[in-house]
């Protein structure tokens, strides 16, 4: 049974989250503002994943995630009111794995908690670094040797378009191809009138490769220029 921590100072949201996590099996620990968060995962060594809040009293999340990361890789994920993609990025700045606005789907709470957990259990286990046709970007992996592609641990499944359309993308982390480079590279023909085609086989790979396709953490659109993977 993996232990789960979760903090914030609202108790109805700690609630709710152990209502929602123990149906999954999962065992809840409580705190309700970073400086007792702190003292809980000392207390308890086999705390398996801490949820925090953001804004809190006596010690804010982000001070306590900053605090945690100088001695535990614990996976960590930001719960957060706020929206804005700088509160997002400072979460991740200083040490969360991921992120979570509030208010938030239980489903989504919950595919995001497992993630996480699949992560740190089992991507240990997945060996890329004598790979020379392996591409990582966070915990998104394609072997081209096998051609397997590895979210979160687990082995999704991509028809052949849209596999060489994350390749492509994977090979140049942070480099925006625009529609027409993408179709071009990938169908081997020139690209009119293909905007549909592509706009679909991206729409597809996100609903494989990410948790929320509406909030991609990997396949990005730069508006009016194209696609790119995101570098982690």
């Amino acid at each position: 049974m993996y232990n789960i921590l979760v903090c914030d100072d609202d108790r109805e949201i700690v609630d709710a989250i152990e209502i929602y996590l123990s149906k999954e099996g999962y065992n809840i620990i409580k705190a309700y503002d970073g400086i007792e968060a702190i003292e809980k995962l000392k207390e308890q060594q086999d705390i398996h994943l801490l949820l925090i809040d953001i804004m809190m009293p006596r010690m804010d999340g982000l001070r306590a995630t900053l605090k945690i990361r100088q001695e535990s890789a614990i996976p960590i994920i930001i719960l957060s009111a706020k929206s804005e993609d700088t509160d997002k990025i400072i979460g991740l700045d200083v040490g969360a794995d991921d992120y979570i606005t509030k208010p938030f789907n239980p489903l989504e709470l919950t595919a995001r908690v497992k993630s996480q957990l699949r992560r740190y259990t089992k991507l240990g286990n997945i060996s890329n670094e004598e790979k020379e046709n392996c591409y990582t970007v966070g915990s998104l992996t394609i072997d081209d040797d096998s051609k397997k592609v590895i979210v979160d641990g687990e082995e999704v499944k991509l028809t052949p378009s849209e596999y060489n359309i994350l390749l492509l993308l994977i090979k140049n982390p942070g480099r925006v191809y625009t529609i027409e480079q993408i179709y071009e590279n990938v169908w081997h023909e020139e690209a009119m009138a293909v905007d549909n085609t592509v706009a679909v086989h991206i729409r597809h790979i996100r609903e494989k490769i990410e948790i929320n396709p509406k909030e991609p953490r990997y396949l990005k659109v730069v508006w009016g220029l194209g696609y790119k993977i995101e570098k982690q």
